[in-house]
């Protein structure tokens, strides 16, 4: 079973992508780079209005790896009661001090390696030992091509079960398609990741109900994950929702 993530930037896009029974409510800034951070406010209206509803996970922006500004970001933006947060691993910096300090605040982080900056495909069974809730495999940049212009089936079925081995939910995003539903499918993510597809002007322009229909009609609803069930405290203490290693 594989759930749709639909990455919005405002209230009102979240609304959309509930109404249009996105899996999971992905909290960033797409006009700014991958991973840009919406400001906080902005995240604790989506929690305020869809927490508990929907598994909610927010990024932090896309920071070099200095691991007390990166800890103290993911703590922030934790705080305002999101399932997880997500934090882009980046060539810039330390990122194995960054893992093994985001891995002892126990907080609900979800690392996300970028397949066009050369990853390490290894690094899940690292990021379990510290820790961390899972990982989704990326691409920074948006111009030159998407995920799989970057890896094949093979390696990304390498990179799942590498995931799935070391306890982690494993998701796949990075200028997404129609026609890459199909193939990933076949892979059985735990997630699939979109927000340029489902805008009609590109990733920057507003969310399109009717491109999040097709969408959702080619990733039949199904029940969650088992690495995405409800449960009854919630990771960051406020959603309602837990996100379990395993799957």
């Amino acid at each position: 079973m594989t759930a749709l993530l639909a990455s919005v930037r405002s209230p009102d896009e979240a609304a959309v992508a509930f109404a249009g029974g996105a899996d999971v409510l992905d909290l960033k800034d797409p006009s700014h780079g991958a991973l840009a951070a919406l400001p906080e406010t902005v995240i604790a209206a989506v929690v305020a209005a869809f927490g508990g509803r929907v598994p909610i996970s927010a990024t932090v922006g896309d920071l070099a790896m200095e691991p007390a500004m990166v800890v103290e970001r993911v703590a922030a933006i934790a705080s305002l009661g999101v399932d997880f947060v997500k934090i882009g691993l980046r060539p810039e910096g330390d990122a194995a001090a960054t893992v093994a300090a985001l891995g002892r605040t126990g907080l609900p982080v979800v690392a996300v390696l970028f397949a066009d900056l050369a990853p390490d495909l290894l690094t899940p069974a690292a990021l379990a030992r510290a820790g961390f809730r899972g990982v989704m495999l990326d691409t920074a940049g948006k111009s030159a091509g998407g995920l799989r212009a970057h890896r094949s089936e093979a390696e990304l079925a390498a990179f799942l079960a590498r995931a799935r081995a070391a306890g982690l939910f494993a998701g796949l995003a990075g200028s997404l398609r129609g026609p890459d539903v199909a193939p990933l499918l076949a892979l059985a993510p735990d997630l699939l990741g979109f927000r340029g597809a489902l805008c009609a002007g590109g990733r920057g322009a507003a969310l399109d109900g009717a491109r999040l229909a097709a969408l959702r009609a080619a990733i039949p609803p199904a029940a969650l994950p088992p690495t995405l069930v409800p449960g009854p405290d919630g990771l960051a203490g406020g959603a309602g929702w837990s996100i379990m290693a395993g799957g």
